[in-house]
């Protein structure tokens, strides 16, 4: 049974999908108030005319409350709440659907009109107005996160143009501009920092709630907040291929991609509402050929009792709001997911496999260690070196050249590259050599054998014929890359592989670092997708597949679940993954696991309630034990129930 979303609140048009306005432009009150006033008046109108009723029924306090005008009377209180449902379900009917929640609901209901039941007739159909304003409510708790999200995409962007910063649409400015930032104000496009240093929230970004400091030519991302100091920043990126974008149309387009669950319960409902019909009309009309005393009246009661408690809504409503109170949980902690079946299929991994670089390292070079050999003081050998690395664009001349040596730079002459080995130069003076072993050996230089044993990679320098000494560069690990690895662990997976297309030592090396179950180097990204593909075959094994490089968008996609660093990870792996990690942390994984488990054990929580409870009330209506006021309960009572236990996604914390 398809769920569509009824105007229950009695007439709001502003709550149609997209948030359009229908309004007519001469309505000069708050938007928020006419929409808070639309929505509970019905409600609050239907409930003093129900009650008032009940209580003048009880006390018989008016005799001419009998006959037209307690009818009357009762149809009032009943048409604030059950106009818009009956309205919905005849239009469902016009469109072929006959078998919908509103057409059950107003079966029911009419007919308790039609046996006399007037105030039973009017609480179903206010408990059903008051159980939609609950679900509304439900979902813009759910919706929170994602509101900070819109709140957070930025609506102007000073750019600097003609000699002078100007207020333009950030979808106007082009790659490469330069914009400034005020303090207080959004950054409107991802870039690079111009200024010196800035401190920023980047909460929308990536769920962390302490600032960031960034420090000059390092990347920042839309939506962050500047704290501190006017900062200019050149951008790298349009504003529809921005951060705060991409994440706005992956959370987004994640509520449309179903969970198999909820796909399921639709399929079901579409079974079982039919049934349910055609199974109060036989309880109706059956027992006149069975029962002595058969009274149409009775019987008549029943089978609306029955329609009333066969209703899916709790089904129809809760399991949905579970999802998405999941989705909205985890991008909260700087998890996307890119549907409700992959929170689902989170909850299956039992194997991880993960990138080495850029996933649980930090994919930048540094300096580990510098063995100075000469008669120089290291500050010095170290100037011979960076003179010559200055010469080079490796990624590991970048690494030397960050090393701070004190006293006048050297400069390097005649410096000439010597394919596959290395540099080869004069430095003040003195014959250099900086490159691999290949280049001493070739040259007549004699390496220490301890070199040999050396697994990270290692930058040897030779000065006037002369072993000189070594410096070995590293990628260091990420901080909470330890963590990760336990905390996945703790969570219940039970194997944990790393594939990397760096050489095999060094990843065998972290691996070891990182007690990880078995490790692969020096693979080319087919070979990666071909491991991904053998450990699939196995039994009972789901896989998902951690990295953030190029390379990996074909694993991520051949992989159970994808998941993508969402930081430093390059766009097509981003938008290949199932899930992205915003934060660039690979201890997220776990958590992503948590908040799937989490959000699978309620929704399953609200299928066991919602099918226990109206079993139990459905026997006892075919039975006469039950009245409309039970019905009520089995029906929309379970419904909020469910409700509330899916909203306790939202006030949850995983560690």
């Amino acid at each position: 049974m398809k769920k569509k979303k009824v105007n229950l609140r009695g007439l709001n048009p502003n709550e149609h999908q997209g948030g359009h306005s229908h309004d007519d432009g001469h309505n000069h009150s708050s938007p928020e108030e006419v929409s808070n006033l639309r929505t509970y008046l019905p409600a609050i109108f239907s409930f003093v005319m129900l009650i008032t009723g009940i209580a003048i029924d009880y006390f018989d306090a008016f005799p001419f409350f009998k006959g037209w005008v307690r009818i009357v009377w009762y149809t009032l209180a009943y048409i604030p709440v059950g106009f818009p449902v009956i309205k919905e379900g005849w239009n469902s009917i016009r469109n072929g659907d006959f078998f919908t929640e509103f057409f059950l609901m107003s079966i029911a209901t009419l007919g308790a009109f039609a046996i006399g039941e007037y105030p039973e007739g009017v609480a179903v159909m206010l408990f059903y107005a008051v159980g939609e304003l609950f679900q509304n409510a439900a979902v813009n708790r759910a919706k929170g996160n994602i509101k900070a999200l819109l709140d957070a995409r930025p609506d102007e962007a000073l750019v600097y143009r003609n000699g002078d910063f100007v207020s333009v649409n950030p979808e106007t400015v082009e790659i490469g501009e330069r914009i400034q930032v005020r303090v207080g104000e959004k950054i409107p496009l991802d870039g690079v920092l111009l200024s010196e240093k800035a401190s920023l929230n980047t909460a929308a970004i990536t769920g962390e709630s302490k600032p960031d400091t960034i420090v000059k030519s390092e990347r920042v991302y839309a939506g962050s907040i500047n704290l501190d100091g006017v900062i200019e920043v050149k951008t790298t990126k349009e504003f529809k291929d921005s951060s705060i974008a991409r994440i706005l149309d992956m959370v987004q387009n994640a509520t449309a991609r179903k969970s198999k669950t909820e796909l399921f319960i639709r399929k079901f409902a579409r079974i079982y509402t039919p049934i349910v019909v055609f199974l109060a009309i036989g309880l109706t009309f059956l027992p006149y050929f069975f029962v002595d005393d058969y009274v149409f009246r009775d019987w008549l009661y029943r089978a609306l009792i029955f329609l009333v408690i066969s209703c899916p809504c709790a089904l129809v409503i809760s399991i949905p709001l579970g999802y998405f109170g999941g989705l909205g949980a985890a991008s909260r902690n700087g998890i996307l997911f890119k549907g409700a079946s992959f929170l689902d299929a989170m909850t299956k991994v039992n194997t991880v496999v993960m990138d080495k670089t850029g996933t649980v390292t930090k994919g930048v070079f540094k300096i580990k260690e510098v063995v100075n050999k000469s008669n120089f003081a290291e500050a010095e050998f170290m100037q011979y070196l960076m003179a010559m690395e200055e010469q080079s664009t490796h990624p590991i001349a970048k690494a030397i050249l960050e090393y701070k040596a004190d006293g006048a730079d050297f400069e390097a002459t005649e410096v000439s590259e010597v394919a596959g080995k290395g540099l080869k130069g004069a430095v003040n003076g003195k014959q250099v050599l900086v490159g691999n072993k290949a280049l001493m050996f070739s040259n007549g230089i004699e390496v220490p054998s301890k070199t040999d044993t050396i697994v990270e990679s290692i930058v040897m320098v030779a000065i006037d014929g002369k072993f000189a000494g070594y410096v070995t560069i590293a990628d260091e690990l990420k901080e909470d890359a330890h963590q990760a690895i336990k905390q996945i662990r703790e969570a219940g997976i039970s194997k944990i592989i790393m594939l990397s297309g760096d050489k095999d030592s060094i990843t065998q090396q972290v691996s070891e670092e990182l007690n990880i179950d078995w490790a692969k180097g020096g693979l080319l990204p087919e070979d990666k997708l071909n491991e991904v593909e053998e450990l699939k075959k196995q039994p009972d094994t789901t896989v998902a597949f951690m990295g953030d490089g190029i390379n990996d968008a074909p694993v991520l996609a051949a992989s159970d679940v994808g998941i993508a660093m969402g930081g430093l990870g390059s766009d097509v792996a981003i938008e290949t993954a199932d899930v992205i990690i915003q934060t660039d942390q690979p201890s997220k994984i776990a958590r992503a696991v948590k908040i799937g488990r989490s959000t699978r054990r309620i929704v399953w929580q609200n299928i066991g309630l919602a099918f226990g409870v109206k079993v139990v009330v459905l026997i006892l209506g075919a039975g006469g034990l039950a009245s409309m006021w039970e019905a009520v309960f089995a029906d929309v009572g379970v419904a909020l129930l469910a409700i509330f236990n899916a909203v306790r996604l939202q006030k949850k914390k995983w560690g």
